[in-house]
């Protein structure tokens, strides 16, 4: 059984063969990081989008890459991306990339640096505005579309962005070409979507390890109760590792350690969330990054808190926010 839902009324993440009409101008957006090589496009008429994406290879066994061969892949699988996206001879009117995990002063990671130089000389060759964003308002603009509520959430609100190299909440504020992002919380050491891929990894399951963990979570009979760790608004999730570890010791089935891994982290993300909630009040909550493709967490949120999500496909790494904020730039200037 499959523990990823579908979701209705999704816009879907089309394929480079689907038909685009040729009289629409659309923005292209460009989002390299550690895990995903990813580009999209973006038409604002019909608001539609057309991605393409290509995972960074991991030897098995493996639980992530190394910045430099991150580097490495993107420069070798983003041509190709891009090549498939124009096909067909598409009118660009504007180009975009993430170029900083997030969007503060010293946030840097050198394998963005590959978006942005592609960004730059498509810019400079097409003689169109360039834009540029960070990969976690990417992920924002990307929820919002998917989840329908790109104009009805408001102009502020808590977004989580739980992944693997990110697990906090930020206060949210739109502004003309994008979000102003505040951190309120998060965790102080791993990140969820690093817990994941560590127990993932201890079970023998493929990387990204979050589907395969998630559908042998879903195989346990056994009832999971646990507590979050926490130190004031923020979570430490460094001991659901060692919980884990401890499982496997033991000798317990392997679908109690899955969901055990799942379970803490629900906890946790929940515990942030109520602290939240009881500090700023009744304000709307979205959820993106991938660890929030996780159906169990999804259906126990939106039943607590009435919570957004982005769809499980919008969840992962993609360069579709990267290109509707790109447009929603070019429309403010």
């Amino acid at each position: 059984m499959s523990f990823v839902p579908t979701t209705a009324a999704t816009p879907p993440l089309t394929t480079a063969a689907s038909p685009l009409p040729k009289e629409e101008s659309c923005c292209i957006g460009i989002d390299t990081s550690n895990y995903t090589t990813s580009a999209a496009l973006y038409v604002r008429q019909s608001d539609f989008v057309i991605s393409k994406r290509q995972l960074i290879p991991v030897p098995k066994g493996g639980i992530g890459v190394r910045q430099s061969d991150a580097v490495f892949h993107h420069v070798r699988q983003l041509p190709a991306l891009i090549e498939e996206l124009l096909a067909g001879g598409v009118k660009i009117e504007g180009v975009g990339a993430s170029v900083r995990p997030r969007p503060i002063d010293g946030s840097y990671m050198p394998c963005f640096e590959v978006g942005a130089s592609a960004a730059k000389m498509l810019s400079s060759a097409l003689s169109v505005p360039l834009f540029t964003c960070s990969h976690q308002e990417g992920h924002i603009a990307a929820a919002l579309y998917s989840a329908g509520c790109t104009h009805t959430i408001g102009d502020r609100f808590i977004a989580f962005h739980v992944s693997g190299g990110t697990t906090e909440a930020v206060m949210t504020e739109r502004t003309d070409s994008g979000y102003r992002c505040t951190k309120l919380c998060g965790s102080l050491d791993l990140k969820a979507g690093q817990v994941i891929d560590r127990c993932a990894n201890m079970l023998d399951l493929p990387f990204p390890g979050g589907p395969s963990l998630a559908a042998l979570a879903e195989t346990c009979e056994e009832t999971v109760k646990c507590r979050a760790s926490m130190k004031g608004p923020d979570c430490c999730l460094s001991g659901v590792e060692n919980k884990c570890a401890d499982l496997m010791r033991q000798g317990a089935d392997y679908s109690l350690i899955a969901r055990t891994c799942i379970e803490y982290i629900r906890v946790s993300l929940e515990e942030m969330a109520k602290g939240l909630l009881a500090e700023y009040g009744d304000i709307p909550l979205l959820f993106a990054g991938g660890v929030m493709s996780n159906r169990y967490i999804r259906e126990a949120f939106r039943e607590r808190f009435g919570a957004y999500f982005a769809a499980p496909e919008y969840s992962s790494d993609n360069a579709a926010g990267v290109a509707i904020l790109t447009s929603t730039s070019l429309t403010a200037n």
